[in-house]
Parts: C-alpha cells; sequence; structure tokens
C-alpha cells in the first residue's frame, strides 16, 4: 500500500515537472514573439527624453528622474495594469481590446453601457492601425541609424537600407513566417540578453544610479521643471510601447507563461539596460555626454563590438515588427468575424499553426504607409513624435473599458472599484495628455489614420445593420414558403444549400432560384453562419438544425470570432438533414446585394457611398466561407437603405 502511494506521488511529480517544463518553453517561446515591441524600446526611448522635441539638461537631477519615471512607468503600465490586472479579463483564455468588448458585451447586452464599450473597443482597433504602421518604420530605422555611431559617412545610407528591410519584411509575409519563426526565441533570447550584460558593464561603473529606484527622483524632477516633466512623460511613456501585445497575444501562451518571462527575464533586462543609458552618460564629461545622448544604447558597447550590437538590434526590430504585423492580421480577423470591417481574402500560411494567416489587403496597405512615414518623417526621432498619441490613446481606452469590467462584470464594489481605476486613469491620462502637445509634429498621423479606420468600421457595422433590416422587412417567412414550395416547383435530385445573412424569413436566392428555374432541389439547406461574443465555440455545439417543411431544413452554423468559418469542413461527416453531405452532389447558391439610392436614407450619404463602395470589394461569400469553387451559383438582389 505505502509502495502504490509512492508511486502515485512519484506519477503526480513527473506530471507537475511536465506542467512546469511546459510552462517554461511557452515563456522562452513569448520572448521571441511578444516582447519584441516593448524590448526594442531602450534603441530610442531614453534619447528621446533629453533629444526630443523637449529636451532635458544632463544633469543628475533630470537623468536620474527620467531612469526613475521609466521604472515607475513600467511597473505601473506594464506589470500592474496589464500583467497583473487585465491578463485576468481573459474572453475564453483571451485577450486584447476585442476580446475584452466582446466580454463585457455579452454582461452588458444592449444597454447603452454596451454600446458605449463597443465603440471604444472600435477606436481602440481603429488607433492599432495606425500603431501598426509606426511600430516597424520606427523600429528597423531606429536600429539601422546605429550604423552611424560605427561610421557616420553611413548616415546617407540610412534610410535606403531601412526600406529595403522593411519591404522584404511585408513581401516575406505571403510565405508565411514557420521556418524563419524558429530563429526568433534564440534571437530574442541573445538581445535581451546583451541587453542586460551592457547595462551591468555600466552600473558597476556608477552604481549609484540604482538609487533612482526610488520614487523621490521622480517626485524631485515635477517638482524642479514640473512643465518639462510633465512634457518627459511624453517620452518616457515609449518604455512602455508594446504592453497592449501581452494582454493581446494572452490566448497564444497563457497568463502564466507570459508572466513568467515578464517577471523573470524581459522586465529585469530592460531595466538594467535603462540604468545603464543613465550610468553611463552619468559617468561621462560633459562634451562627450552630449555627444553620446543622441544615440546612447549603441554607445554602451566598445568600438569593436557596435557592429554587431547594431546587426542584433535590427534582427530583434525585424522579428518585432512581424509581431506587430501578424498581430494586425489577427485584429482585422476579429473585426470581420464581429463584423467591423467587410470580409477580405485571408490566406493561411502553415498547415500546423492555425492562428498564422496573411490578409493581403492589409498587408499592402500596411507596406504603403510605412514606406511614406519613412520617406516624410525621415528619422526615427521625428516618428517618436507621431508614436506616442497611438500608444496612450489605446492605453486610455483600456483603461476606460477596465472600469467597466471592475463594476458591471466582476461586480467590485465601487469603493473598491473607483480608487483602483482612478490611479491607473490618472497614470495612463498624464500619459496621453503628456503627447497631446506633440500632435503638430506628428501625433496627428495616428489620431489621421484612427479617424479614417473608425470611420470604415462604424459605416459597415452600420450598413451590414440597415441592409440586413431591409431585407428582413421583405422577407418571405420560411414556413409559409415551405408550404407553397410543395406543389409551386419540380423536385430535383441532389442538396441546395442556400446562405442567409440572418435566420429569419427565406434568402432572396432561394427566391429567384424557383421563380427562374422553377425547380426546387430533394434536400434544401437555409444555412446562416453566426459568430458568437467568444473566441471559440464547442466542436459540439456547431450546428443547429431545424426541419421546417417537406427536405426544407433551418441549419445554424456557430464560430467564436477567433476561429476560420470553413462551411464544407464542418458539413463533412456530418449525418443530418436526411444523410451525409456530399460535396459533388451539393449546390451552394449565393445572394449577392446591390445598393439603390433610397428616398429615406439609414444614413448620411457619404457614408451610404463609402459602404456601397466597401460591399463592391469585399471578398466573396465563396472565399470567406471557403466554398468549392465549381459548386457555387450566385443570383444578384437589390436593396435600399
Amino acid at each position: 500500500m505505502s509502495q502504490a502511494v509512492a508511486d502515485s506521488e512519484d506519477g503526480s511529480g513527473q506530471s507537475g515537472d511536465r506542467k512546469v517544463s511546459a510552462k517554461v518553453k511557452l515563456a522562452v517561446g513569448a520572448v521571441g514573439i511578444v516582447f519584441g515591441d516593448i524590448g526594442t524600446s531602450p534603441i530610442y526611448a531614453f534619447r528621446e527624453t533629453f533629444v526630443g522635441p523637449h529636451p532635458l539638461t544632463l544633469d543628475t537631477l533630470h537623468l536620474l528622474g527620467v531612469v526613475s519615471l521609466i521604472f515607475w512607468a513600467m511597473t505601473f503600465v506594464v506589470s500592474l495594469q496589464y500583467v497583473t490586472v487585465l491578463m485576468r479579463a481573459d474572453n475564453n483564455g483571451q485577450g486584447g481590446t476585442l476580446a475584452l468588448v466582446a466580454l463585457i458585451s455579452n454582461k452588458l447586452g444592449r444597454s447603452s453601457y454596451g454600446w458605449v464599450a463597443v465603440m471604444l473597443g472600435v477606436f481602440a482597433t481603429a488607433l492599432f492601425y495606425g500603431d501598426s504602421m509606426i511600430t516597424p518604420a520606427i523600429s528597423v530605422l531606429s536600429a539601422v541609424e546605429g550604423l552611424t555611431t560605427v561610421e557616420a559617412r553611413l548616415g546617407e545610407f540610412v534610410i535606403p537600407i531601412a526600406l529595403t528591410l522593411l519591404i522584404a519584411l511585408f513581401l516575406l509575409q505571403r510565405r508565411g513566417t514557420t521556418t524563419i519563426g524558429k530563429l526568433f526565441s534564440p534571437v530574442m533570447l541573445t538581445y535581451f540578453s546583451v541587453l542586460a550584460f551592457l547595462g551591468i558593464i555600466h552600473i558597476v561603473d556608477h552604481p549609484a544610479v540604482l538609487a533612482a529606484l526610488n520614487p523621490w527622483y521622480a517626485v524631485q524632477f515635477f517638482m524642479t521643471d514640473k512643465t518639462l516633466g510633465f512634457l518627459a512623460l511624453g517620452s518616457v511613456v515609449l518604455a512602455v510601447t508594446g504592453a497592449e501585445a501581452l494582454y493581446t497575444d494572452m490566448g497564444h501562451f497563457g497568463r502564466g507563461p507570459l508572466r513568467i518571462s515578464w517577471f523573470g527575464f524581459v522586465m529585469p533586462c530592460l531595466l538594467l539596460n535603462y540604468f545603464g543609458q543613465a550610468a553611463m552618460i552619468l559617468n561621462m564629461e560633459a562634451a562627450a555626454a552630449a555627444e553620446a545622448i543622441k544615440n546612447p544604447f549603441f554607445v554602451m558597447a566598445p568600438d569593436m563590438y557596435r557592429l554587431p550590437l547594431v546587426l542584433l538590434a535590427t534582427c530583434a526590430t525585424f522579428i518585432a515588427s512581424q509581431a506587430v504585423i501578424s498581430g494586425a492580421f489577427s485584429v482585422t480577423q476579429q473585426a470581420i468575424q464581429l463584423g467591423f470591417v467587410p470580409r477580405l481574402s485571408i490566406l493561411h500560411t502553415s498547415e500546423t499553426e492555425h492562428g498564422q494567416i496573411y490578409i493581403p489587403f492589409v498587408n499592402w496597405v500596411l507596406m504603403i504607409a510605412v514606406i511614406l512615414l519613412v520617406l516624410t518623417f525621415r528619422n526615427s526621432s521625428n516618428l517618436a513624435s507621431a508614436y506616442g498619441i497611438a500608444v496612450t490613446g489605446a492605453m486610455l481606452i483600456d483603461t476606460c473599458l477596465m472600469a467597466v469590467l471592475f463594476i458591471a462584470v466582476w461586480k467590485w464594489k465601487w469603493w473598491m472599484a473607483i480608487p483602483i481605476a482612478g490611479v491607473f486613469f490618472l497614470v495612463d491620462g498624464a500619459f496621453f495628455g503628456a503627447n497631446l502637445p506633440k500632435v503638430p509634429d506628428g501625433g496627428w498621423f495616428p489620431l489621421l489614420v484612427g479617424a479614417i479606420a473608425f470611420t470604415f468600421l462604424t459605416t459597415w457595422a452600420r450598413g451590414r445593420k440597415l441592409m440586413r433590416e431591409r431585407m428582413s422587412e421583405v422577407a418571405l417567412p420560411i414556413e409559409i414558403f415551405a408550404k407553397s414550395a410543395r406543389n409551386s416547383a419540380t423536385r430535383v435530385p441532389g442538396t441546395a444549400i442556400f446562405m442567409a445573412s440572418n435566420t429569419g424569413g427565406v434568402p432572396s436566392a432561394l427566391l429567384h432560384n424557383i421563380k427562374h428555374n422553377k425547380v426546387l432541389h430533394e434536400r434544401v439547406v437555409i444555412l446562416t453562419v453566426q459568430i458568437a461574443g467568444k473566441p471559440f465555440v464547442d466542436p459540439s455545439k456547431r450546428i443547429e438544425i431545424n426541419e421546417v417543411g417537406d427536405g426544407i431544413f433551418r441549419m445554424v452554423m456557430h464560430y467564436g470570432f477567433m476561429e476560420e468559418t470553413d462551411v464544407p469542413a464542418a458539413l463533412k461527416g456530418c449525418e443530418a438533414c436526411g444523410g451525409m453531405f456530399d460535396m459533388m452532389q451539393t449546390s451552394f447558391f449565393l445572394s449577392r446585394q446591390t445598393l439603390l439610392p433610397s428616398k429615406n436614407p439609414g444614413m448620411s450619404i457619404w457614408r451610404e457611398k463609402i459602404f456601397a463602395w466597401m460591399l463592391r470589394n469585399a471578398a466573396t461569400a465563396m472565399e470567406f466561407f471557403r466554398l468549392p469553387t465549381n459548386r457555387v451559383v450566385e443570383l444578384g438582389s437589390q436593396v435600399e437603405i
């Protein structure tokens, strides 16, 4: 008996060891994918606080004050707000603004608060597109600028090299990153280790810099230079860019491994490097410090190792940019499923990794925007002004949603929710306010992109709602159709599946088929695909079927907003509606709507024109639902909105 217990304990111990090992592997993988954005911030964040739009004096007060601000910003924003609090707000294990909005909307329903939460989420998504344009440009450009610390005459080659790397990055997307992705973790582990090593070298030379861990140095900075202290926050926030990526990628790695990576490796490496940069400047003569602050990250390395550091940093920024582009693809896929973006062609670049997708339209728009940004702003310092407003705007919206989460979803008492949310509002609001003066210097760009994206997202959602309402008004009830169809058409062998946007009424393609062809298949399925407010749906609850007449069935397929809507795959092996579905004996009928001018339009004429353009250019349902191309029949209809 004691031996059995011992065996059981050994087995349990082995199981526990396996779980720990799996977590460690995920934590290592997360370093290569999730932390690239925040990991490349030391290349430019510390520098920008001193040489940016509001330069500071290179003295002990300001150097220790800035590095103290960076430490506490990282602690409050990344460690507390995102890693500790927001990571608890998972939607079936998934994170990100849209997942958070879906979680809140499920609880609030159609109330006015639910509508506000959705609009906040949509605007945060719109700002994310601006962020995903700026991040590759500023990251790669800042790394390549390191060449000037190796040889000043290389300055004229910085922009051509950066553009070549960025164009190559976007061209690579079509092939996927399965092969090159295996290098991400080793490269980023090496990069973060080098960050820590360089920081330690200079901290050892000037250990007094560690006093900046005391928040009093940040307070003293504000007390001495109130205006400059506040404006410095606009550059300090660059040290925490990428914090939202931790929350967004939670579904890929889990909160446990991400927390291990952050607290156990990434955060210490970043802080050591920031403190090391401050220590290096403090240890220099005034003239040397004034020159070094132009690119302190690369100056940290001895001359003979500076070129390898530039190459390593360039690889790291390449990986960080890849992660942001992949994030743009994922967010777009979620927005399509949730009804804010028209159907776009989505290609899977890996047979084994479901999350690796490629959206050509998004890729080329981002590439053109990034090229224009590099050619317009010319250097990373100018881009830094544009960068902060997008990041702080998204962070402030996340804080608003977090406050709603506390009260409406988690049901916290107001006396506990208000103080906690208030602290985060104060911090994120200060960062956002400090970036507002940068709007004329480049901050207008992400706001412009956000406004355009928000207009398109809301116009599509509103137009779809109006179109469905108009179609429902004139739709024939399916029960009446089922009774009348028995004698009004000839039954022919085979299965016909008619795609319908909603579960009420008969789709126009079915009515047009009977009107023009005078036939009705032996088995008729009216199929609606519905997207749930959660990332994934239990496969056993995927299909819902109801027979409404002789051989006529109503089918509803349920998908999560992160799942691929592959209709043939769902029907494969499905024994329903009178038997198995043979794709060679099944025809899919689609309705294609053409908008007509309305005497009483449901939205402004200019928005109606935008919606009509988006509808014309959307990917067909055949592509989106993965329907076999040789089994699809498309019938047109007209509708007024």
